[in-house]
């Protein structure tokens, strides 16, 4: 049972949470310091490098929130579903689920504009691509134990993650370039790109 000395520290960090991502979207990552974040949290510096080792933790905070609902997802998916489309159903039927954890934490609205500064952050864009990496292994051990393979000798699972991570990856780019910036906006890309997987690995794409 959560004590209430639990519930403090986690309303405390999603106070800091809320007020990086409100700042960083308004004044941009590199404008933002942490004396700004905990100011308007009214802690100290102290308090912040309690929860996280530096801005790009809490930055990157409620994107690893998402990621670890989507890998969980994964790791439930019915044993019947092949790999991609286990990880294919894990996004698009979490979606509602995945707004209930966000909208505990941050709105969606300040989640989605997060994105924006990902993106145009080339610091923060590293961070996310590097940890990107991180949670393909992962991925790809949740594959494997689903599947029954060794992933240290199979390299499927590792191919098959490569390759959604990828159709996720272009996804992302295009939606946080696109004029509809809105989350119905990013599920109708989404779906279209996870759709032609299978034409564009299998199909020749010649029209003469």
């Amino acid at each position: 049972m959560e004590t209430l000395r639990q519930r403090k520290k986690q309303r405390t960090r999603e106070a800091l949470i809320r007020a990086a991502l409100e700042l960083f979207t308004t004044r941009g990552y590199e404008g933002t310091t942490v004396d700004d974040i905990t100011e308007a949290v009214e802690v100290s510096q102290r308090t912040f490098f309690r929860y996280f080792a530096n801005k790009e933790e809490a930055a990157l905070a409620v994107v690893e929130m998402a990621v670890a609902h989507f890998t969980e997802a994964v790791r439930e998916r019915p044993p019947h579903e092949a790999p991609l489309e286990a990880m294919r159903q894990a996004v698009l039927e979490g979606w509602d689920s995945l707004n209930e954890v966000i909208e505990s934490v941050v709105p969606v609205e300040l989640y989605l504009q997060m994105y924006r500064v990902i993106e145009s952050t080339p610091v923060l864009l590293a961070a996310h691509l590097r940890r990107s990496m991180e949670v393909e292994e992962t991925l790809a051990r949740v594959i494997a134990e689903r599947e029954g393979l060794d992933v240290a000798a199979d390299p499927r699972p590792r191919l098959a993650v490569a390759v959604f991570s990828g159709v996720m990856r272009v996804t992302e780019r295009q939606w946080s370039a696109a004029s509809d910036f809105s989350l119905d906006a990013m599920r109708t890309l989404t779906v279209s790109y996870l759709e032609q997987v299978g034409p564009a690995l299998t199909e020749n794409w010649r029209t003469r």
